[in-house]
């Protein structure tokens, strides 16, 4: 408890999911939080939550695609509590399109919010944290970086990208003492994960999943929080550049 005591953490995509399970976390350990979503109903009912119980926390409606629009919410973040100290770019959505039929308007959405944003938020963010000579940024990629099934074009193209940005912006803020990491999911019990399960054409997909699963099961979002906030936390002082799984051992599985 407490690994994120008087530091400034800010999470985009907060309202629900893993963002939730992330802005919730960090509360916990002690942080300072502002989160950014588009669904404003969610981000003030979870906002007025922590705070009853005594948590630091403000929310903004920010498109995080809109780089004026980022500006000044991040400037407005600055100005209530100082400074950021870690930036968590969560915000992302899912795909499921075709090479062919998709159009140039869609892959530009699809980039835009899964990549161009993290670019965006660090941008904004990182000025704050070399100034005060030091931050942690840690990207929530996913497992289709490494790997990708049929049907989710071009997701896993966004998320290597993603994971590729991480080792780029690490080593060029490392000498500010800025650490740059990637978390990357598998199955997470969210809204994405049933969404996918619920629009695949076979019924049987989400049984199918679970059987290769090593640890036998789909992950929750609170596990994924515990590995960020300990990315961001003093405890991986050590660790930047890096990309890692929390995928129940999926990844390693060859099947």
């Amino acid at each position: 408890m407490g690994r994120l005591t008087d530091r400034v953490v800010l999470v985009t995509g907060g309202s629900r999911g893993i963002g939730r399970a992330i802005v919730e976390t960090a509360v916990r350990e002690g942080a300072a939080v502002a989160f950014f979503d588009l669904e404003e109903k969610a981000g003030i009912a979870l906002r007025e939550e922590l705070t009853a119980n005594g948590g630091r926390v403000v929310f903004a409606q920010v498109d995080v695609t809109d780089g004026q629009a980022l500006s000044t919410a991040v400037a407005d973040v600055l100005a209530a509590y100082g400074c950021v100290d870690v930036l968590v770019n969560n915000a992302g959505r899912n795909v499921y399109a075709d090479p062919v039929s998709m159009t140039e308007a869609e892959w530009d959405q699809v980039f835009d919010v899964d990549l161009k944003a993290a670019f965006l938020c660090a941008k904004h963010t990182l000025p704050s944290m070399i100034e005060r000579g030091g931050g942690s940024i840690v990207n929530i990629a996913s497992l289709h970086a490494k790997l990708t099934c049929d049907g989710m074009y071009p997701y896993a193209a966004a998320k290597s990208g993603l994971v590729g940005l991480t080792r780029s912006m690490a080593l060029n803020v490392a000498k500010h003492g800025v650490r740059v990491n990637a978390v990357s999911p598998g199955y997470i019990r969210t809204a994405l994960v049933d969404e996918y399960f619920a629009q695949h054409p076979d019924r049987d997909v989400e049984r199918k999943a679970l059987e290769v699963h090593p640890l036998g099961r789909i992950g929750t979002a609170e596990e994924v929080a515990e590995v960020v906030c300990f990315l961001a936390s003093d405890a991986a002082s050590f660790v930047t550049g890096a990309d890692w799984a929390v995928d129940g051992g999926l990844g390693v599985r060859f099947a």
